[in-house]
């Protein structure tokens, strides 16, 4: 990882993000469309990769920083910064003690790094099944509604929904005994494909099963060579989808909604996706399916620690100019 030295904002940047917040809040609620809306708002804890991953902030305070920064009373949680956790029962405990203390509800875990579910060896692939019972676990014993999941593996797209089919239903046939959903994000590979991620979720055909459409992430890229940040920004990118397209055709299956964000304009108008646009396909997804979460996930944070010289605002105010963008499609 590049510099995690604390980036001081100056008095300049500070007060162009506080003019960007207030913009986003005059904007007119009828640029979102009609459709009413049925989510509720929660938090990606990626949205504070950076400070995660330099040890500013812990897992456990997570829901905390939520509550008390952001107004956001439900998180989403992500495996890799409490990997060696999960079965810990003690840990477990307090996590779960703290949210009930404050109010939180626990949304769902992002669980990466766990193995291929469409792997094309039948024991890598049981493996990479067995590997995410964990998750499951923890994520009942939290009063998740699911875990998510990503979808790869290896050989044609073809080989890889045979095997998909068989690894992922049968976590699926493990998370329906928990009770908790297993959902799959579009993401880096052949699931950022919308028609071949529904029609992996159609073979499946269980109520457990279900995706997580994630704005950002309709980019195919190769599979990365190594498992690491560096390795998935610089996997070759394959194909491009369009991600109004993509959400339009996921929705029917989701069981919540990743609202990812880069970058705002003077306005407050997120310029990487078009909300006025794409909040209006969510609205009447969700209307049709249940009544869920739509979780900020702003990487700019992020993508500041990993050295990148774009003008990205900090995370709390990235976070802020997501969360007025979501609080303004729900009026």
């Amino acid at each position: 990882m590049e510099n995690l030295a604390q980036n001081h904002t100056s008095r300049r940047e500070f007060m162009g993000q506080l003019g960007l917040l207030t913009a986003a809040s005059f904007l007119p609620a009828t640029v979102f469309g009609a459709a009413k809306p049925h989510f509720e708002i929660s938090l990606a804890e990626f949205s504070l990769a950076g400070s995660l991953f330099s040890g500013k902030l812990k897992n456990m305070d997570f829901p905390a920083k939520a509550k008390n920064d952001f107004g956001i009373n439900a998180v989403e949680y992500v495996s890799m910064f409490w990997a060696d956790k999960a079965k810990d029962q003690a840990y477990l405990n307090e996590l779960k003690q703290r949210t009930s203390d404050l109010g939180i509800r626990n949304v769902l875990i992002m669980v990466d790094a766990e193995g291929d579910l469409g792997a094309s060896d039948a024991a890598a692939r049981q493996k990479a099944v067995e590997n995410h019972y964990k998750w499951v676990d923890a994520a009942k014993f939290l009063g998740c509604h699911s875990i998510r999941v990503n979808m790869d593996g290896d050989g044609t797209p073809e080989e890889i929904m045979k095997a998909g089919v068989d690894g992922y239903g049968k976590l699926v046939d493990y998370g329906q005994k928990a009770g908790i959903g297993v959902i799959i994000e579009n993401h880096i590979t052949i699931s950022t494909n919308p028609d071949w991620l529904v029609a992996l979720l159609k073979q499946v055909n269980n109520p457990y099963a279900g995706c997580l459409p994630d704005f950002g992430n309709f980019i195919q890229r190769e599979k990365p060579k190594a498992m690491t940040m560096e390795g998935f920004r610089d996997a070759k990118v394959i194909h491009e989808y369009d991600k109004y397209d993509g959400v339009k055709k996921l929705m029917p299956f989701a069981k919540g909604v990743s609202a990812k964000t880069h970058f705002f304009d003077e306005s407050g108008a997120c310029t990487d996706t078009d909300f006025a646009k794409m909040m209006p396909i969510v609205n009447k997804g969700l209307s049709k399916n249940f009544k869920g979460f739509v979780g900020i996930e702003y990487e700019g944070g992020f993508m500041k620690m990993m050295g990148a010289k774009e003008n990205y605002l900090d995370e709390d105010a990235g976070i802020r100019a997501t969360k007025a963008l979501l609080e303004k499609a729900r009026m």
